[in-house]
Parts: structure tokens; C-alpha cells; sequence
């Protein structure tokens, strides 16, 4: 687990405001702090899923946490809880077609401080 100085000095480097004020978030609560850190770190370390990957690693009824990108190829046939930091145009019909409920990360770190029951996919 890295140190919040650490994840501050990581996330000088960033340049998207949005990941900026997610990492800024997530470092205030202690809960999301893992968030914190997977999402101050290099961009090429961060998950970046198919909905047919998310399909096959999850179970019916769990809330899934995706630091990174979720991508368009396959579908999710299970009624799960998507947040990730971004989502492909594509990724968003598909979940929309489905009725599968998704959000962006920060949205999910203000609705959810005590980060009760949700799972990290990597």
C-alpha cells in the first residue's frame, strides 16, 4: 500500500482533472485508499476489461469496482454494479441495452464512503 505522500506525488503528474479529483477523493477516505493508489500509478497498470472478462469474473448481485477502463467486446449477462474510472462510448450502449447499473468511480466513492461490499477487479 503506498503512503498518501506518495500517491500525492504521483498524482501531480496527472493531467485529466477528473482522475485528479477521484485520486483527491478516494486519498481522503480510508476505505478507498487502495483505489487511491492503483489509480495515482502509471496509466499502463490500470485494468482495462471487456464486458465478456467482467462476465466471466463475477458473480450475480456484486458491486465491482474497475480501476481503469471498461472496454466494449462481449456482454454482461449477470445484473451486477459496474463503477470504473472510464467506460468506452460502446461499453455504455451495451450496459444501457442490458439494464446493467454503472457509474463512474468518484460518483460511487460519494454514494458509498464505507466501501461496503464492493470487489476490486484487476
Amino acid at each position: 500500500m503506498k503512503s498518501n505522500t506518495k500517491i500525492e506525488k504521483q498524482m501531480q503528474r496527472k493531467g485529466n482533472p477528473t482522475t485528479v479529483e477521484t485520486i483527491l477523493v478516494a486519498k481522503k477516505n480510508k476505505n478507498w485508499v487502495e483505489i487511491a493508489s492503483i489509480l495515482s500509478g502509471p496509466r499502463r497498470k490500470r485494468a482495462n476489461l471487456n464486458l465478456e472478462e467482467i462476465d466471466k469474473q463475477v458473480k450475480d448481485g456484486e458491486k465491482i469496482i474497475i480501476p481503469g477502463k471498461i472496454l466494449s467486446s462481449g456482454k454482461v449477462s449477470k445484473k451486477i454494479k459496474l463503477s470504473a474510472l472510464n467506460f468506452s462510448e460502446k461499453a455504455i450502449e451495451k450496459l444501457k441495452e442490458h439494464k446493467i447499473e454503472f457509474n463512474y468511480i468518484l460518483n460511487e466513492i460519494k454514494s458509498n464512503p464505507d466501501a461496503k461490499g464492493i470487489r476490486i477487479l484487476r
